[in-house]
């Protein structure tokens, strides 16, 4: 899920629908990315995984409710799967072929499948598409919501067709109609979150293309465009070259544009622009504010009316900056440290403007693929995991339970010990590098309605280990941690955490059996799904954790060697009959040391929080109504609530802010809106969206000074008199990983924007300008042996720095 600093290609994304693609491994595969061995001081498995036998009415059960769909005679390299509304079951799949483009054409195949009971039955439905080969890279979208509607784009020659095909459903699949485009598109088809009818998308041409009658008819509504991103409502943001012009980009010689009617009316907002971002109402650009100057970042909190200069250091042309998160509230973004060679740089927060940072992690890695381990804990209130580069270039994990106030590194997990020589032990968590270097199958997984609940690779000792990972599961958000399964595992969340489920990764055996725990990975228990084992390429589940269905796909060789895809469902739903009663479930004071006995004890961003959740114990269906229920209690403020300010760091082992050696002047001034305002302070600033209530309360305040500054009142070159940037705008490339919005060539100035959706919601870009990130319902198909998903190195001493 990261960037790349080429080619880019922008994902399509709806709210809830999810993509996963499968890829088969090539026999003949080559490692890849040679990287230096460097010794790492790592804890080889010393737990044991509790099992527990299963019992013949579990066996006769789970038996009576597991299908097999063999996909006899399908050659396609690739599966890609994609659901349709939500507890529908309905599930789309296309196979794809790896071979080149010319060969299409001539002998290949695509094919599609549909299931309509989550997977337990498939059915060839190609004819529905009149067997139209159908793009690989994001060949499918589901709609936003519970919606019905399905978009295919069809794989057409340019040169040898004026436009190209969709295939349009409303009734999830079960009919499609044909659409011929007036254009080829260059990316997914990008849906408005709101008005199920109104779709968006760039095309080959460069034009930006709008239909308002879900792909019946269409109309260009501007040239020369390279890339765009919904705002709120109708509002739509997008950069373009007036002359259409080869790597303007690159060149900065970029317009932005805002469209509040759909094309109907067109602002300039800004130019002289390379790229941009849209995340949590915050409008970002990345500009070079003299020839050859530093870059620097302007933000908007008013949809592109005013922008501010960001207080970030400035980033050189070798330098990038990267968007990991971000909300209404709050920003974190990634400066990358000076050198061409640098693996890492720091993290920064803003406050509530998206103005003012401040330190907030030194050293965090950046591997020279652009991917960061920055992971939002979902499953708990202001919880981060990512690692960071320390001594001797080893990599250790630390973690944030106040949103980048403090990082701390994790706990050694109960049950494992370490052994000598090892001075600190604890447990190191495997991301995103971890999974594009195939050391780990899977990234760490939580769920909102599965509370404090996280599952994740990693190993235990001074530093993370490049060696085979195993399982660890957290019941609390990351402070307390057990070892759960030995070796690498695909796993998934059920039952809103009630079951979890897991199936060995192997890339040199196939396997025939799927664990299961109902305790939150203290205990499991193996089922054997069938007498003939395949190799695994992954699980697959509905979106969320509301189902207890679960796939398990991957692919066996046939009598003339020839590998047949397979698809196994479970459904666990006749295994846990019993509903939850008041009795199952226990209230939870989250972040808590000593069980709520002290005033500040579980206090979080200013309150605390106490849950109603299941028992370990408690053997049971949560279902599909279940939804979490939790009471808010407010805290006095802590130097714990607060960040260290703009020109102060966090004193390491000290909850003390002090100030910078060369910000000797407490006063600063801010040039907000063309008003100059001046900054007084003592060094905290409080974390944006704590609700903590008196207790401490250090000095700061924001004075106008009646000046003006910048040159917020020149007209743009539209004509119209707009409020704009001094100068020049700053350079910034859009570059997306395993589902990710982005668009153009990218090649000496580098952004990297991960999952970018287009979509007013919660995502992440990279600012190399700028990143994004985000779920996938638009497939971006991983291709052949380098997909993720499919293939991991078991075993491997080679460092995760290349």
């Amino acid at each position: 899920m990261i960037w790349r600093l080429t080619a880019l290609m922008v994902a399509c994304f709806a709210v809830s629908a999810e993509a996963v693609t499968f890829s088969r491994r090539v026999s003949d595969e080559q490692p890849r990315n040679p990287r230096q061995k460097r010794d790492s001081w790592a804890v080889k498995s010393s737990f044991t995984t509790c099992k527990t036998a299963l019992s013949t009415r579990e066996q006769k059960t789970l038996g009576r409710n597991t299908y097999e769909t063999g996909f006899h005679g399908d050659d396609g390299f690739t599966f890609s799967l994609t659901w349709v509304g939500d507890g529908t079951g309905v599930i789309l799949v296309l196979s794809t072929v790896s071979t080149p483009l010319e060969s299409f054409y001539e002998g290949g195949s695509t094919r599609l499948y549909r299931s309509e009971d989550y997977g337990k039955s498939f059915h060839d439905i190609s004819h529905a598409i009149n067997s139209s080969f159908i793009k690989k890279d994001f060949g499918i979208c589901a709609g936003p919501g519970n919606s019905q509607q399905v978009i295919l784009t069809a794989e057409l020659p340019i040169t040898h067709n004026p436009g190209g095909v969709i295939f349009t459903s409303v009734d999830s699949g079960v009919t499609f109609k044909s659409v011929q485009l007036p254009f080829h598109p260059a990316q997914p088809i990008s849906f408005h979150d709101q008005n199920q009818q109104c779709l968006l998308v760039v095309g080959t041409d460069s034009g930006l293309w709008l239909s308002q009658d879900f792909g019946n008819s269409w109309s260009k509504i501007h040239d020369g465009v390279y890339s765009f991103t919904w705002g709120p409502g109708n509002t739509l943001f997008f950069s373009y070259s007036p002359e259409n012009t080869v790597e303007a980009d690159k060149r900065g010689e970029l317009f932005l544009r805002r469209t509040r009617d759909l094309g109907q009316t067109f602002t300039t907002i800004a130019q002289n622009v390379f790229t941009f971002g849209y995340i949590g109402g915050f409008l970002f650009t990345s500009v070079m504010e003299k020839q050859g100057s530093p870059r620097v970042i302007y933000v908007s909190s008013d949809q592109g009316d005013y922008f501010n200069k960001a207080l970030l250091p400035t980033a050189s042309s070798e330098q990038f900056y990267s968007l990991l998160d971000g909300d209404e509230d709050m920003i974190f973004i990634h400066v990358d440290s000076p050198g061409d060679n640098s693996y890492f740089g720091t993290i920064y927060t803003s406050d509530d403007r998206g103005i003012l940072y401040s330190k907030s992690l030194e050293h965090h890695l950046f591997g020279i693929e652009r991917k960061s381990d920055f992971i939002n804990v979902t499953s708990l209130r202001g919880v981060y995991l990512t690692n960071v580069l320390v001594e001797d270039g080893r990599i250790s994990t630390v973690i944030s339970f106040n949103k980048g106030g403090e990082w701390r590194p994790l706990k050694k997990p109960e049950n494992v010990e370490c052994g000598r020589g090892v001075e600190r032990c604890n447990l190191h968590i495997h991301g995103e590098h971890s999974l594009h270097s195939s050391i780990a199958p899977m990234l760490p997984l939580s769920d909102p309605s599965a509370v404090g609940l996280i599952i994740a690779h990693g190993s235990v000792g001074d530093s993370i280990s490049a060696s085979k990972p195993d399982v660890y599961v957290s019941s609390d958000g990351g402070y307390n941690w057990i070892g759960t399964l030995r070796g690498p595992h695909h796993y998934s969340i059920l039952d809103s955490g009630g079951l979890i489920v897991a199936v060995e990764a192997h890339k040199d055996r196939p396997v025939n059996s799927i664990k299961f725990s109902t305790d939150e990975g203290q205990c499991w228990k193996t089922y054997n799904f069938t007498v003939q084992p395949f190799f695994i390429a992954g699980l697959a589940s509905e979106p969320g954790t509301k189902s207890m269905n679960i796939g398990v796909f991957g692919y066996r060789p046939e009598d003339d060697d020839r590998p047949m895809w397979v698809a196994v469902t479970i459904d666990f739903e006749q295994l846990l009959t019993r509903e939850c009663n008041e009795d199952d479930y226990e209230e939870w004071l989250a972040h808590s040391d000593d069980g709520g006995a002290s005033e500040t004890d579980g206090c979080v961003l200013g309150y605390k929080e106490t849950y109603r959740r299941l028992r370990k114990m408690s053997v049971c269906r949560n279902g599909r109504n279940y939804v979490v229920s939790r009471r808010q209690t407010p805290c006095p403020c802590t130097r714990e609530d607060y960040m260290c300010d703009y020109g102060y760091y966090r004193h390491e082992n000290s909850s003390e802010c002090v100030e910078e050696a060369n910000f000797s002047d407490k006063k600063l001034e801010i040039c907000l809106n063309g008003e100059l305002e001046e900054l007084y302070t003592k060094g905290y600033r409080k974390i944006p969206s704590d609700k903590c209530e008196g207790g401490f309360s250090p000095l700061r305040h924001m004075d106008a000074s009646n000046k003006h500054c910048g040159n917020s009142s020149e007209g743009s070159s539209s004509g119209h008199h707009l409020p704009r940037l001094d100068q020049v705008w700053l350079q910034i490339v859009i570059g997306v990983s395993v589902g990710v919005v982005v668009l153009a060539v990218i090649t000496a100035v580098a952004i990297t924007v991960r999952r970018m959706n287009y979509r007013q919601r919660s995502t992440t870009y990279r600012f190399s300008a700028l990143q994004l990130h985000e779920d996938e319902p638009c497939i971006t198909s991983i291709s052949g042996p380098s997909s993720n998903r499919a293939s991991f190195q078991e075993d491997s001493d080679d460092d995760l720095i290349e």
